[in-house]
C-alpha cells in the first residue's frame, strides 16, 4: 500500500497577489512560488506548502466551493501557524490588517493559542508548539 503524506493545503481566494502580500506582512511567510498567470501561489511553510488558487481558475476546474469572504462566517477549517511567540505574532497580524477573533490564551495542556481572520475571511490559528 502507498504511504500518503500531506503535500500542500490550498485555499481558494479572489486575489492571489493581495493574499500573498498579506501573508508576507501578517505572518512573515515567504513566497515559495507564484505562477506568472497570477492564478496560483505557494508560501514557504516547511515540508507542507500553503497554496492559494484564484477562485475563477478553481471554478473552471469543474468543482464548486463556498467562497471565503470576510463578511460571512469562516469556513469549517483553519490554517494553523506555529510560532514560539504567539503574542507577538498576533500583534503583527492585527497590525497587517487581520481581524481579531480570539486573543492569545494559555490552554490547560500548555499551548498558547490565538485566532485571527485573514483578508479573505479565512480563520488562522496562531499557536505555540504542542509539547508532548
Amino acid at each position: 500500500m502507498n504511504t500518503m503524506h500531506l503535500g500542500y493545503v490550498i485555499a481558494y481566494v479572489p486575489d492571489i497577489a493581495a493574499t500573498v502580500a498579506f501573508y508576507e506582512a501578517a505572518f512573515g511567510l515567504a513566497r515559495r512560488f507564484v505562477h506568472e498567470s497570477g492564478t496560483y501561489a505557494e508560501m514557504e511553510t516547511g515540508a507542507t506548502a500553503l497554496a492559494f488558487v484564484e477562485e475563477g481558475f478553481a471554478a473552471a476546474s469543474g468543482h464548486g466551493f463556498r467562497q471565503n469572504r470576510p463578511d460571512t462566517p469562516a469556513a469549517g477549517i483553519e490554517i494553523a501557524l506555529v510560532t514560539d511567540d504567539v503574542t507577538a505574532a498576533y500583534a503583527t497580524a492585527l497590525a497587517a490588517g487581520a481581524e481579531a477573533v480570539h486573543a492569545p490564551e494559555q490552554k490547560p495542556w500548555g499551548q498558547t493559542v490565538s485566532y485571527v481572520r485573514d483578508l479573505n475571511g479565512i480563520l488562522v490559528e496562531l499557536c505555540s508548539p504542542v509539547s508532548g
